[in-house]
């Protein structure tokens, strides 16, 4: 058995290496086919103690497409880029987040 190299872990699919276009968009289209609302947010850190990320724009009640949630993605990086970008889904039942994962990490970190 091998101990992972320490280094720093973000959220939900952290283990994993950076996620392609391709897989970013399989899980905004998970976050939608659950029923969940996507929402983005961005914070110039991402330490543990950092709860409160800022919400960018709106979270996308009416987003019925992966091109959606991904341009506002885009949109957030474009104005944003040297900060943490994250999606988020909630689930309007549960009223509360059920996942969230990083999509953007700002070269200096």
């Amino acid at each position: 058995m091998q101990t992972l190299p320490k280094e720093r872990r973000y959220e939900t699919l952290s283990y994993l290496p950076p996620l392609s276009d391709a897989q970013i968009e399989k899980q905004v289209q998970y976050i939608l086919s659950q029923g969940y609302i996507p929402a983005v947010e961005f914070n110039e850190t991402s330490e543990p103690t950092e709860f409160f990320w800022t919400l960018w724009k709106l979270p996308l009640f009416n987003a019925k497409t992966t091109r959606e949630v991904l341009g506002e993605v885009q949109s957030c990086r474009s104005q944003y880029g040297n900060c943490y970008i994250r999606v988020v889904g909630f689930d309007n039942i549960k009223q509360c987040q059920v996942l969230s994962f990083i999509v953007h990490k700002p070269t200096r970190y």
